[in-house]
C-alpha cells in the first residue's frame, strides 16, 4: 500500500487537518475587518467536513496496521463532529468582550486540535498511536481551560486539569510500558492473544484502566472535573462534558474488548463497582451544588456511570446502546449549556438561585433548559428515557439485575435535582429576573437543533437500528 493510500483511508483526519490548516492561515492573514466574519467561516468549513465524512466506507487499515477503520468509527467521529459543530454556534457570546475579541483564532484551533486527537484515539490499532493521540487531545484542552486570561477560576481550572491529566497519563504510559514488557508487542491485535493471568498483566491492567478511567471521570479519578466545569468558560465546559466524555467513553469500550478481552470476569467485575459508585457519588454530590456548572459536573459524573452500564454488557447490544446515550447525551446536555453560555456571558450569573423567574424574561431559553433537564433525568416521552431505557435493557440482558435496580433508584433520586432548576425556572418567585436576553442567530440555530433532536431522536427507534447494523469490529 502506498502512502497515498494510508493517507486516503485516513481521509476523516486529513478532511480535519485541511480545515484546521484554513482556518490558522485565515487567522494569520485576515486583517481586523476579516475577522470579523471568521465564525461564519469556521462554522461553515467545519460544518463541511462533517457532511462529507457522514457516511461510512470499506473497512481497512494503514501505516502497517497503527491506524485501523472500522464502518461504526465513522458514526462515532460524526457525533463528536456534530457536538463540535454545536458548541462552534454557541461561541459567539464568549469573543464579545474586548478583552477576548483577539483570541476567536486560538479557539478554533485548539478545539479542532483536541478532535483531532480523539479522531487518532478512536481509530488506533496501536498503543503508541493511541498516547500521541491522547496527548494531543489533553494538552489542548487543558489550555482552554484556562482560556479565560482574566479569571483566576479559570486559570486554577487549567493548572488542575494540565496536572492531573499528566498524572493520569504517566500512569496510564506505566501501564503501557508493563504490556509491552510482558507481550513484546505495542498492536493491539497482537497484544490480545499473549495475554495471560500473570502479576505484571494485573499490573499493566489497573494502571493502564486507572488512566483511561480519569478521562471518564469515574469515581474515585472524578474530583478534577467540578473545578474544572466550574473554572472554564462554558462552551469549554459543555466540550469537555460531551465531546471530551464522549470519545473517552467510546475508546474505553473499544480498548476493553480489544486488549483486555481474555480478562472479561476481571474487569466486568471492576466496572459492576465502580459503577454504583459513580452514579450514586454523583448524584449525591449534585444534589448540594449551588452553583449550575457544578451541578453539572456531578450530573456528567453520574451520567458516565449509566454509560458504564452499556460497556460492563459486554454484548453487540450494549455497545450499540453506549453510542446510542452518548448521541442523547450530546443534544441534551448542549441545549442546557446553549443556555447557560447565553446567561453567563451577558449576565455573569452563574448560580441555580439565579435562575428564578427566568420564565417570566425568558420563556424560550426557560423552555429549552426544561426539556434539557427532563431529557438528563430520563423523562418520558423524552431522547433521555429511550437512552436509559436500551442502557438498562442490555445490562439487564446480561444478568447485572441488581446494577440495574441501583440505576433505576438513581434515576429517581436524579429527579429531585433535575426539577429543581424546573421549579427555579417556572415556580420560585423573583421581584428582579434575569433581564430578557436576545441570543445571536448562530446560538439560537444551536438550541433549535438540540430542541428538535430531544424531542424527536427518543421517538425515532430506528436510529438504534441503524448504529447496530453497521460492523463493530471489535
Amino acid at each position: 500500500m502506498s502512502y497515498f493510500d494510508n493517507f486516503l483511508i485516513m481521509c476523516s483526519e486529513v478532511s480535519l487537518l485541511i480545515v484546521l490548516l484554513i482556518l490558522l492561515l485565515f487567522d494569520i492573514t485576515a486583517g481586523k475587518r476579516g475577522k470579523q466574519y471568521f465564525q461564519p467561516v469556521a462554522i461553515l468549513l467545519f460544518a463541511l467536513h462533517t457532511l462529507l465524512n457522514f457516511v461510512p466506507t470499506a473497512a481497512g487499515e494503514a501505516f502497517g496496521g497503527m491506524y485501523q477503520y472500522q464502518p461504526v468509527m465513522t458514526i462515532i467521529k460524526s457525533i463528536l463532529n456534530v457536538a463540535t459543530l454545536i458548541i462552534f454556534l454557541q461561541s459567539k457570546h464568549l469573543f464579545e468582550s474586548i478583552k477576548m475579541k483577539s483570541q476567536q483564532g486560538e479557539y478554533y484551533f485548539l478545539t479542532l486540535s483536541t478532535l483531532l486527537g480523539m479522531y487518532l484515539m478512536i481509530s488506533s490499532g496501536h498503543l503508541l498511536l493511541f498516547f500521541i493521540g491522547l496527548e494531543t487531545a489533553s494538552i489542548p484542552l487543558a489550555t482552554l481551560v484556562a482560556f479565560n486570561k482574566h479569571c483566576k477560576k479559570s486559570a486554577e481550572g487549567g493548572a488542575k486539569f494540565i496536572l492531573l491529566s499528566a498524572f493520569s497519563s504517566g500512569i496510564l504510559l506505566f501501564g503501557i510500558s508493563y504490556l509491552y514488557g510482558t507481550t513484546g508487542s505495542l498492536y493491539f491485535s497482537e497484544i490480545a492473544p499473549r495475554m495471560a493471568l500473570n502479576a505484571l498483566q494485573i499490573m499493566a491492567f489497573i494502571f493502564f484502566l486507572s488512566g483511561l478511567f480519569f478521562k471518564v471521570s469515574f469515581v474515585p479519578f472524578h474530583l478534577w472535573t467540578a473545578d474544572v466545569y466550574e473554572g472554564a468558560p462554558s462552551n469549554v465546559t459543555s466540550y469537555l462534558s460531551v465531546v471530551s466524555k464522549g470519545s473517552a467513553a467510546f475508546v474505553l469500550m473499544t480498548l476493553l474488548f480489544k486488549l483486555f478481552g481474555s480478562y472479561v470476569h476481571e474487569w466486568q467485575t471492576l466496572l459492576f463497582w465502580i459503577i454504583i459508585v459513580t452514579i450514586t457519588l454523583g448524584n449525591l454530590f449534585a444534589l448540594r451544588q449551588q452553583n449550575i456548572k457544578r451541578f453539572l459536573a456531578f450530573s456528567s459524573i453520574s451520567q458516565a456511570g449509566y454509560v458504564g452500564l452499556g460497556i460492563i454488557s459486554g454484548s453487540t447490544l450494549g455497545m450499540t446502546t453506549v453510542i446510542y446515550y452518548i448521541l442523547v447525551y450530546l443534544f441534551s446536555n448542549l441545549a442546557a449549556f446553549g443556555v447557560i453560555s447565553a446567561i453567563e456571558n451577558r449576565t455573569g450569573k452563574i448560580e441555580i438561585a439565579d435562575y428564578n423567574g427566568l420564565y417570566q424574561s425568558n420563556p424560550k431559553l426557560s423552555f429549552v433548559m426544561m426539556l434539557a433537564m427532563f431529557s438528563l433525568a430520563g423523562v418520558a416521552p423524552f431522547a433521555g428515557f429511550m437512552s436509559k431505557f436500551f442502557i438498562f435493557s442490555s445490562a439487564a440482558q446480561q444478568g447485572f439485575y441488581l446494577l440495574v435496580i441501583v440505576a433505576v433508584v438513581n434515576t429517581i433520586i436524579s429527579l429531585y435535582y433535575y426539577l429543581r432548576v424546573v421549579k427555579a425556572m417556572f415556580i420560585n418567585q423573583n421581584e428582579q429576573p434575569i433581564e430578557t436576553i436576545n441570543t445571536d442567530n448562530w446560538n439560537k440555530v444551536s438550541l433549535v437543533i438540540c430542541t428538535g433532536a430531544i424531542i424527536l431522536v427518543g421517538l425515532l427507534g430506528f436510529v438504534l437500528d441503524i448504529i447496530e447494523k453497521q460492523s463493530f469490529g471489535l
